[in-house]
């Protein structure tokens, strides 16, 4: 029993002795935020969804007055390039990648952050005699990345202190 307590606590304490905490809710340095365009794609309406309970998003009737920060998505593409192919000429693996091409700004057209772009891609290989169960990962794996963007946007408002 003794040596059981002795191998739960030594983990524990190691984990707790090199600064690892789970991570909580975010904190912003603003309090209402605007997100354009309104609705917008798929990332800009996941992140009207994970921002939080402490920051109020925006609707399109609001006045963009009322909004401390403004969050511009300039551009979001999904782009799927074939990376390989066998000897027959039948592609083999391919590329998938998101791009979100974004800006932050205050309703005053002060920039916080310039033109900024987020890239994330990921391989996955093809077989023609799976294309149902493919398509599936495929999806499953572009909702992953939009996932992922939405973590590193939120993460980088979080930092933004306002002027």
């Amino acid at each position: 029993m003794q040596r059981r307590a002795l191998f739960l606590t030594v983990p524990m304490a190691w984990l707790a002795g090199c600064g690892f905490k789970l991570r909580g809710s975010q904190s912003y340095g603003f309090k209402s935020l605007a997100v354009l365009p309104n609705p917008g794609g798929a990332v800009a309406a996941e992140l009207r969804r994970a921002v939080g309970a402490e920051v109020r998003v925006l609707d399109a009737t609001t006045p963009m007055t009322e909004a401390q920060l403004v969050l511009d998505i300039i551009d979001e593409q999904r782009e799927k390039v074939a990376v390989g192919v066998s000897s027959a000429g039948q592609v083999r693996e391919f590329n998938l990648r998101i791009r979100v091409r974004y800006k932050l700004r205050t309703p005053q057209d002060v920039e916080l952050l310039h033109a900024t772009e987020l890239v994330l891609q990921r391989g996955f290989s093809f077989n023609e005699s799976a294309v149902l169960a493919k398509e599936a990962e495929e999806a499953l794996l572009y909702k992953d990345m939009q996932a992922d963007i939405v973590q590193q946007l939120l993460r980088r408002l979080a930092a933004v202190k306002l002027p």
